[in-house]
């Protein structure tokens, strides 16, 4: 079985058995076994949804803290677009900026910025015939690996560019190499992560081998931290990059936006994008240009691991990129970029079959047609008590060897009224 790392995990002694998770959880990736949840990690994505759901904080994101900078002489940090709109609008973003210098940071970048590099290869994308349509932008890795699991038909449906976030790592470590001439080695590039898809996409990366980034702070670890240094600040460099649209990335519906096109369409929440997405993959929506999907609702604003609540972070972000200007980004430093290999993805992603009952064809089918048989005789309701998600769900780990079909407790009850009368 292929090694799996991922940043979403369970503390067990904190679940309560409830069935939250089960329910939302958007590749059934979740079980209730002896009263506590469990966690299938080859179905996993990351997206989080478990963490927001649980009332007993049970499940967590895996993070660096502040000493992972101690393993590096040269420390920069990677200023995610959602923080644009974790501070109320009186606060100066730029002086926000400046405080990661007082937190042993040596050099802060905007992510945003690579935003509007994207912004300007993604718009002449949409006008070319290389990839078909709808275009699937990448800035959710949950969406994409949730591609790779459930819709392996588009994984040729993705753009082939990396997300600000690797593009931003890749500029910023090259650049203060070339600056103080050292090896990237002893450079450390930590990203201010809002979402834990972000942290298993440094740590096990999509369409690259391996990622520029080194490590990943939630924004939420931070923010106390950043608001006290925010009063002492006086002296502030210029740090902020990007422009209103760069910025707009942030909120769903930004990147589509920014592209300037209105045949697009933008999703939010897990749920609503697994179902356009099977509208896409039916053939349904094949006169859509683009589409760009978020596993969170808002967008990336609307992430686990964000302070602010999403739907005023997202009203913010909107306030703030109205207020910036258009991207002075040129179209000739964004393509040399690209042939620079500072863009593009460098591996091919390949879809991920988690459903493959045996690897043998003869026995996957027999196996196929026992879940079938297994499936006719539960009762249909997905009502979760097995500690399954559905009677479907049910009937795999049945067949798998990880269930009995007695799990069930509708049956039981019937067979105990059964015996009774």
């Amino acid at each position: 079985m292929k090694n799996y790392w991922h940043s979403v995990t369970l503390e067990s002694e904190l679940c309560n058995g409830c069935t939250n998770c089960l329910r939302r959880c958007p590749t059934e990736a979740i079980r209730i076994r002896n009263g506590k949840a469990k966690i299938i990690k080859e179905r996993c994505i990351d997206c989080g949804e478990c963490i927001r759901v649980c009332p007993y904080h049970a499940k967590k994101a895996l993070a660096n803290d502040l000493s992972i900078l101690n393993n590096y002489k040269y420390k920069i940090a990677l200023v995610s677009l959602p923080l644009y709109g974790q501070f109320c609008l009186e606060k100066d973003i730029n002086k926000v900026f400046n405080c990661f210098y007082d937190i042993d940071f040596d050099f802060v970048y905007d992510v945003a910025y690579a935003a509007d590099i994207l912004t300007v290869l993604q718009k002449d994308l949409v006008k070319s015939s290389e990839i078909p349509k709808p275009l699937i932008a990448t800035l959710c890795p949950a969406i994409t690996r949730l591609i790779q699991i459930r819709f392996p038909s588009l994984i040729d449906h993705i753009i082939p560019f990396e997300s600000p976030m690797e593009i931003t790592a890749r500029m910023a470590k090259r650049e203060v190499a070339e600056k103080l001439g050292v090896s990237m080695d002893e450079i450390g590039a930590f990203y201010i992560a809002q979402c834990p898809a972000k942290i298993t996409s440094i740590n096990k990366p999509l369409g690259i081998k391996k990622s520029y980034v080194d490590g990943a702070i939630p924004i939420s670890k931070l923010y106390s931290k950043l608001l006290k240094i925010y009063k002492e600040i006086d002296n502030t460099k210029k740090i902020q990059k990007a422009s209103g649209k760069g910025i707009g990335w942030a909120r769903v519906g930004g990147q589509s936006f920014a592209i300037g096109i209105d045949n697009y369409l933008a999703v939010d929440g897990i749920e609503n994008v697994i179902k356009v997405l099977e509208e896409i993959e039916l053939g349904k929506l094949n006169n859509i240009d683009f589409f760009e999907g978020y596993a969170c609702i808002t967008g990336c604003v609307g992430g686990p691991l964000n302070v602010e609540n999403p739907f005023i972070a997202k009203s913010r972000i909107r306030k703030i990129a109205s207020s910036f200007g258009d991207s002075e980004v040129d179209k000739k430093e964004a393509y040399r970029m690209l042939e620079e290999g500072k863009i593009g993805l460098t591996e091919k992603i390949k879809p991920l079959s988690i459903l493959k009952l045996d690897s043998n064809i003869q026995r996957a089918i027999e196996k196929m047609e026992f879940l079938e048989k297994i499936y006719k005789k539960l009762p249909g309701i997905d009502c979760g008590s097995c500690g399954a998600p559905t009677c479907h769900a049910m009937a795999e780990d049945v067949v798998r060897g990880k269930a009995s079909i007695d799990d069930c407790v509708i049956k039981q009850r019937k067979k105990i009224s059964g015996s009774r009368g």
